[in-house]
């Protein structure tokens, strides 16, 4: 356990900014669970929420030593420190890189972070709210509004097809099924259509003829790179990169494991001995399936949607793919 009091110039902060402060070593991770567990205490009381803090509290965490005494510099080179990164900031957006194993909201369990509960604890967008959804394992790209009109204004972009959504990802095998086809910018791609049931229990099935219930949905795709050989069979492994028409629940996952080309590292749709086949590029087990939201493009948007200063921009990042191929 380590405490501090309150600075007059800390006055105000909330509870997890101000320990950072104090303990530049701390993650704000470490100190939300510590939250969740009432670890944290304030003039002796224990708290729950990342409350405001006041100039002479003494506030004390209850976390272990080393977690105090680690190197600021050792959360750097491990890859589950940061939990996600502003990438860019427009007028009511946050573009946000999301790491893989944080869901983006709650769900049925009672996760420990979320990233829309870390973006508005440690930003000073307390009203932000989550514009769309990626798999809690996925990781990449999220929209983010900063307020309430500006997640109103997003959704009509949705709805009106100004958002263009593009993944990375690394499947089994060299996918060549579908019918060639144009993206949003021209790029030529391959579609795969089909159609998706989605379970109660959250999973989705693909059939290729429509069934009472289903729903429609198309996904462009095009191979940047084949990994010869490197499949446990001799099979090649693809690198892709997919422009969503439809934007369904594991769309991407199921549906190329229902086409034979599973994400590598999946372990709802993929194949056990596929995953088990590969390794990390440090010689671990593969935990998260490689797929990464890496692309976000915006149509051209009317001047009374407040977005309209990200009108015809892309926004891309690199997949951080983590296995061995070669």
């Amino acid at each position: 356990m380590r405490d501090f009091t309150v600075s007059r110039s800390q006055d105000g902060l909330h509870v997890v900014k101000a320990s950072t402060e104090a303990f530049p070593q701390l993650r704000s991770a470490d100190l939300f669970h510590a939250l969740k567990r009432r670890d944290i205490r304030i003039d002796g009381k224990k708290i729950s929420k990342d409350i405001a803090v006041k100039e002479g509290s003494v506030v004390e965490i209850w976390l272990p030593d080393d977690l105090f005494d680690a190197k600021k510099e050792s959360a750097k080179v491990n890859p589950e420190a940061e939990l996600f990164e502003i990438v860019a900031e427009t007028k009511g957006l946050l573009i946000v890189n999301k790491s893989q194993g944080i869901a983006v909201h709650s769900g049925r369990e009672d996760l420990d972070d979320t990233l829309i509960d870390l973006v508005r604890e440690t930003t000073r967008f307390r009203d932000a709210e989550l514009c769309h959804r990626i798999d809690m394992n996925t990781g990449g790209l999220v929209l983010i509004a900063k307020n309430k009109q500006a997640l109103s204004d997003c959704v009509e972009l949705f709805k009106n097809g100004l958002v263009v959504k593009r993944y990375r990802a690394l499947v089994l095998g060299e996918p060549d099924e579908g019918e060639p086809c144009v993206g949003e910018d021209g790029t030529i791609f391959k579609e795969v259509t089909g159609y998706l049931e989605k379970t109660r229990s959250g999973k989705v099935y693909i059939h290729d003829k429509k069934q009472p219930g289903d729903l429609d949905i198309a996904t462009k795709y095009r191979i940047l790179k084949t990994f010869k050989g490197a499949g446990p069979d001799g099979e090649s492994v693809s690198d892709l990169e997919l422009e969503l028409v439809t934007g369904r629940t594991h769309q991407i996952r199921a549906q190329f494991a229902h086409l034979g080309h599973p994400v590598i590292g999946d372990g709802n749709y993929g194949r056990n001995k596929v995953n088990m086949h590969f390794e990390t590029k440090d010689g671990r087990k593969v935990k998260y399936q490689q797929l990464f939201s890496c692309q976000i493009m915006f149509g051209r948007i009317p001047k009374n949607n407040m977005h309209v200063d990200v009108s015809g921009k892309t926004f891309k990042i690199g997949p951080d793919y983590n296995v061995r191929l070669t």
